[in-house]
């Protein structure tokens, strides 16, 4: 016969090989199954409980010896029938199953991270905010390093008025050994709230965070600026921006 079919219904070759040799030998032990199946003798007791799990093969004791016999090959519709139940039942769980999995899918393609190299680099990273936030959002910097290249003060001087036109807001914690000239400044803006961290922890790089968007800064001495693009990671350094917010002052 066509053993492809018996494949196509579920069983391995090496069940096709026992469940044939069953037919053609009838009640018999283990030996002649070896030898008419070409198994291993150390598989052959595997492949049979398979078989017998699958009710296409039973088996009695005589005298202490186990002899087994192939099911009537009707048998193989019920396993068939009973596949099908079973694979319904799994059919209908995965189902139920998918919007969970379409999230991992969505939140795998949402996950990205990219390097950027130089101030120019930098400010091609900061400056994707524009794209990503609507009017009336807001970014948020953790830990805004007092040391800053004189050209950066420049930029973030220029883009406040970038950011005001586009009708952004931001709020800012900076390290408590900023000048408060440049505090000053920020607040000096529309939509800017600029403080000192709670805390006397410095970190020479800054962490920007917006919508899904984590971008971590690094101005001094090598200018690098790591983009994360994945809400759970954001939603971390989130919390650690909200809690310190919270603990901190309105600048005066």
């Amino acid at each position: 016969m066509d053993t492809a079919l018996l494949t196509k219904a579920g069983l391995t070759e090496g069940e096709i090989r026992v469940y044939l040799a069953l037919l053609k030998l009838g009640l018999t032990t283990s030996g002649p199954i070896v030898n008419e199946s070409s198994i291993a003798k150390s598989m052959v007791y595997s492949v049979l409980d398979k078989l017998i799990q699958k009710g296409l093969v039973s088996y009695i004791i005589k005298e202490k010896t186990k002899y087994f016999q192939a099911s009537d090959p009707e048998k193989i519709i019920n396993f068939i029938e009973e596949r099908e139940k079973s694979l319904n039942k799994t059919k209908e769980a995965i189902k139920k199953s998918l919007p969970e999995l379409d999230m991992i899918m969505k939140l795998a393609k949402k996950s990205e991270a990219t390097i950027y190299l130089g101030n120019k680099g930098l400010r091609t990273a900061y400056e994707k905010v524009y794209k990503r936030l609507e009017k009336g959002g807001c970014s948020y910097f953790l830990g805004v390093p007092a040391q800053q290249p004189k050209e950066q003060h420049i930029y973030w001087k220029r883009d406040q008025l970038r950011r005001i036109k586009a009708g952004l807001n931001m709020k800012a914690l900076f390290n408590k050994d900023t000048d408060s000239k440049i505090l000053e400044n920020r607040n000096s803006y529309r939509g800017t709230d600029a403080r000192y961290m709670p805390t006397d922890i410095k970190t020479p790089a800054l962490f920007m965070t917006y919508k899904d968007t984590t971008v971590i800064m690094l101005q001094s001495p090598t200018v690098i600026a790591v983009e994360i693009i994945n809400q759970n990671i954001t939603d971390s350094f989130q919390a650690y921006f909200d809690e310190f917010w919270k603990r901190s002052k309105p600048f005066k």
